[in-house]
């Protein structure tokens, strides 16, 4: 039997307690009882040490699946995006411009790629359109979760690149036996966003196993822009009867300044529609010579959609000269009345909204599949050394679409041949429009293998107890492809031109783990970890952790680790990407604010380079049972990030004469920006800090079992490539609010729960204009009941007082950012689960 502190059972308690989105957990309710307890050999993210006690040096959050179900939440990205350690702007259901349907998590702010998300230990395959950089969580159905960890501190000497600022491990359901089936939905109190979710599962014993088998079906609505009052219309130049020189023809057919613009917000969509089916399938079986045989196998088809108004498109026109002889337009003298005039080079712009040929329609239909499977033993019971081979298969394959997209280059032919047409204001015909859209077509997929092999054991005893060891090799091949539409590829279209991405990359890697107990009270946590990519060359990797029991009631801990990024396929094979940038000509040739600069990669970048630190406490008061909490001070700081340079300050030095500048971004000495240039490159740094403060009490009042929880990250730093993001907000990069809070209390009797909590945002300001945005306070209620052994339900409203965004002049969509605030209103949910 093994004698546990009061302080390690509140630590085990709080870590594998009930934890919910809104900073919810049930931690410590009996600790005077787990003064003496017998515990099983477990494995804690963040290290492949299998271990007695869960309390280690490194902060980790567990959201089990009661706790997502009592806020919930359809997708896993909804569940991590609501926790205060999250920031920046990761993509998800209310990203409706971009992200091709994807859902990914950013821990602290850092980016989606810089944080590691595992399935069961174990590596998820990148996945969305092709050649991805993270994993899509859509493959990930919320109906599997048995819970979710989240690593708050850097783990590259443990788990390799990518988890630079932590680690997202979701753990499935498994040793089930029976047979379960849910049924939840929801929508919003105005009518719309339904969704639904509908699971099964299936589990049986065997002698020496189990078997557990799921299938999840889950349909989310869409919301539309325009159904929400708070929404400002939005004033387009494009507009659907077309401008000529930035002049438009009046009743009179009087060429004249346009005056009122295109509402795009009517024809876009605040939550994106999103339809998966998944099955998934979790066995473990011991086999002869006590060799346990552990498998899991995921697929997830995703059909998802985005909408956005008509494409605006644009095209140069050579105006007719005395000389002229091929394609050109005649300026009559009603447009030369108007103010239409050619530019320095001959050209006039016409803009026009192609309403006639429908909305700008986007599709995805992605298959991932994911499949591991592993045999673990001991060598001899009696030395206690155990081993763990595992092999790890993730596949994953997409098909975009896009409707009604335009062919520049057959409008800008169509527009010479049919000028009265196009000129006119009318409606289109049918022919014209059939000669200039078409539907866009592409393809992609992300592949990996993954082969790694554990020896883990005790290596000898010390006074304090046993030196634990784990050692390992692991090898990694990655591969991904992206195909566009050939019309982009051929730089045809109204979209920016982009080329094929291919590419793979394989890594082996050794690593190794001790823990040395060196008193009763003080224990160390090394790491060390070699990697050699077949791309860049070799990084190494170190992580120590120190946890020190000062008093029975309170932990010390702290942990310094380095850690790494390697360069991803469509950063090392991406080829070029066309991107319409706002920028200003310090020459003065190009008149037009959004100029073509051609995005490149480089099969030469180098890895990225972090270097991590924590340091904090848990505390658990033996004169208050049931309290614990925990504070934790955390900065990261990211050297050689992979990055483009700035290309406005790179224009201004060519102007200035830096022939440097000029080579680097394609620029010729009189200006000439046609093969303007922005490379990637290791030029980059990210440097952040702040401080996660966590308060949890159970207790018995008023005859009632209450749970409260209070959950805080206070941002103190965010610096990135010489920009100061600390507090502001922003439509390209997201928000980094100096604090995030979230709080909840739970009361309950017997067969019934309630609970309320609230998500708090602090004011921001906008970081192009320097306006100050509010805060924003949410507030959510919930509430369960066991109608008997077999059935229980849940009813909850999430925003209350439909709370409306905040509106952030330069945020990305509907005049806020999306990703930072419930754009969606009141949501009503509920659902019903049946055991048999």
């Amino acid at each position: 039997m093994i004698k546990t502190s009061r302080l390690a059972a509140a630590v085990k308690l709080s870590l594998i307690a009930t934890v919910s989105t809104s900073g919810y957990f049930v931690a410590n309710n009996a600790v005077a009882a787990e003064e003496s307890a017998s515990f099983e050999r477990i494995a804690v993210t963040g290290s492949r040490i299998q271990r007695q006690d869960m309390e280690t040096a490194s902060p980790v959050t567990v959201i089990d699946a009661s706790a997502i179900r009592a806020e919930g939440y359809n997708s896993v990205d909804e569940i991590l995006q609501a926790q205060p350690a999250m920031a920046g702007m990761a993509v998800g259901s209310t990203t409706n411009n971009g992200a091709d349907g994807v859902a990914q998590v950013d821990l602290r702010g850092m980016g989606a790629s810089r944080t590691l998300v595992l399935l069961n230990g174990r590596r998820m395959v990148n996945s969305g359109s092709g050649a991805d950089s993270a994993v899509d969580l859509n493959t990930i159905p919320v109906a599997m979760i048995a819970r979710v960890e989240i690593l708050k501190d850097g783990a590259s000497a443990v788990y390799g690149s990518d988890a630079i600022a932590g680690v997202v491990n979701i753990i499935t359901k498994k040793d089930f036996e029976g047979f379960q089936l849910d049924i939840n939905g929801g929508a919003t109190d105005k009518g719309d966003g339904e969704n639904v979710e509908i699971s099964a599962l299936y589990g049986f014993n065997t002698d020496g196993g189990n078997y557990t088998f799921g299938v999840a079906y889950s349909d989310r609505g869409g919301v539309m822009q325009k159904d929400r009052d708070w929404v400002e219309k939005g004033a387009s130049s494009f507009i659907p009867t077309g401008s000529l020189g930035g002049k438009v023809q009046d009743e009179n057919g009087n060429w004249v300044d346009r005056t009122e613009g295109y509402d795009y917000t009517q024809d876009s969509w605040l939550q994106t529609p999103n339809e998966r089916y998944s099955f998934f399938a979790n066995a473990t079986q011991e086999l002869v010579n006590d060799i346990v045989f552990t498998g899991d196998l995921l697929y997830t088809k995703r059909q998802s959609e985005q909408m956005m108004a008509a494409q605006p498109a644009s095209v140069m026109l050579d105006v007719c000269t005395p000389s002229s002889t091929g394609n050109c337009i005649t300026l009559t003298d009603e447009m030369i009345a108007g103010g239409i005039a050619p530019d320095d080079q001959g050209r006039v712009e016409y803009r026009r909204r192609t309403t006639d040929a429908g909305n700008r329609i986007y599709e995805q239909d992605t298959d991932t599949l994911r499949v591991s499977a592993g045999l673990a033993g001991e060598f001899d019971v009696h030395t206690g050394i155990a081993w763990d081979l595992s092999y790890t298969y993730g596949k994953n394959k997409a098909e975009t679409w896009v409707h009604n997209s335009i062919n520049a280059k057959n409008m800008e032919q169509s527009v010479y041949d049919n000028q009265d047409a196009w000129f006119s204001g009318d409606p289109l015909s049918q022919a014209i429009i059939d000669d200039i859209s078409y539907l866009e077509s592409t393809t992609g997929g992300n592949e990996q293998h993954i082969v790694s092999g554990v020896i883990s054991g005790e290596a000898f005893d010390l006074e304090a107890g046993p030196v634990a060891y784990a050692i390992g090799a692991e090898y990694r091949h990655d591969s991904g492809y992206y195909n566009p539409d050939p019309v982009i590829v051929a730089g045809e279209g109204t979209a920016a031109q982009q080329d094929p991405t291919d590419g793979s990359y394989s890594v082996i890697s050794v690593y190794q783990e001790v823990s040395v107990p060196f008193t009763d009270k003080l224990t160390g946590d090394f790491a060390l970890r070699f990697d050699d990519y077949s791309t860049f060359g070799n990084a190494s990797t170190w992580k120590i952790g120190l946890t020190y029991e000062a008093t029975d009631d309170l932990m010390l801990r702290a942990v310094a680790a380095t850690g790494f990024r390697a360069p991803n396929v469509s950063e090392l094979y991406g080829g070029n990407v066309g991107s319409y940038d706002y920028l200003d000509d310090p020459w003065g040739n190009e008149q037009d604010p959004q100029i073509l600069v051609n995005y490149t990669s480089d099969p030469d970048l180098k890895a990225e380079s972090s270097e991590s630190y924590t340091a904090g406490l848990v505390y658990s008061p033996s004169y208050i049972d049931g309290m614990s909490l925990t504070l934790d001070y955390w900065r990261f700081k990211i050297t050689d990030a992979i990055s483009r340079l700035d290309v406005q300050a790179g224009l201004n030095a060519c102007h200035a004469g830096d022939t440097t500048a000029c080579e680097t971004f394609g620029i010729t000495p009189d200006g000439n920006l046609e093969n303007l240039t922005n490379p990637l490159t290791n030029v980059g740094y990210q440097d952040t800090s702040g401080v996660d403060f966590n308060l949890a009490y159970r207790f018995e009042g008023l005859g009632l079992d209450w749970s409260i929880s209070n959950d805080l990250t206070y941002l103190l730093e965010f610096e990135q490539d010489g920009i100061d993001y600390t507090g502001t907000i922003g439509g390209m990069f997201g928000g980094y609010a100096k604090v995030k809070n979230n709080f909840s209390v739970k009361a309950g009797q017997g067969d019934w729960s309630l609970m309320y909590s609230n998500r708090y945002i602090g004011e921001m300001d906008d970081i192009n204009y320097g306006d100050a945005v509010d805060s924003v306070l949410y507030h959510n209620i919930s509430g369960m009941y066991h109608i008997n052994d077999s059935i229980t339900a849940s009813l909850g409203v999430k925003n209350f007082t439909d709370e409306k965004p905040v509106i952030v002049a330069s945020g990305n969509e509907a005049g806020t950012v999306p990703e930072v605030y419930d754009t969606i209103g009141r949501q009503i949910y509920g659902g019903v689960t049946v055991k048999f």
